[in-house]
């Protein structure tokens, strides 16, 4: 039983943690693992259980779509970088094509 608290604190803990700065709805989740957390403190332990067992979910569907929305925020903002770099990639190879080309005229045509 004891096992059981310490694992939901810890895993409360750390969820709490790591979502500190997100939305709303990724705090409502972990609200609801502290409050199953607190329930089974109160003895309440099968209603707790389960409470938490939902929050813990919750939270974890709520941080994946979270994250999803951040990572998709950042692949656009990084995306004009990237076509930059490669018209840069590509003007180099342009580049470099036309110096090897220069190269092998010159020491052709003497």
């Amino acid at each position: 039983m004891k096992a059981l608290v310490i694992a939901v604190i810890a895993v409360m803990l750390g969820v709490h943690g790591v979502w500190a700065a997100d939305d709303s709805k990724v705090k409502a989740a972990t609200g609801k693992v502290e409050s199953g957390a607190k329930k089974i403190g109160e003895g309440k332990v099968g209603e707790g259980v389960e409470e938490t067992a939902k929050g813990i979910g919750k939270t974890v569907v709520e941080g994946a779509k979270f994250s999803g929305k951040k990572l998709e925020e950042a692949g656009k903002a990084a995306e004009p970088k990237a076509k930059s770099a490669w018209e840069n990639f590509k003007d180099s190879a342009n580049a470099f094509g036309g110096s090897v080309k220069s190269f092998f005229s010159r020491l052709f045509s003497n």
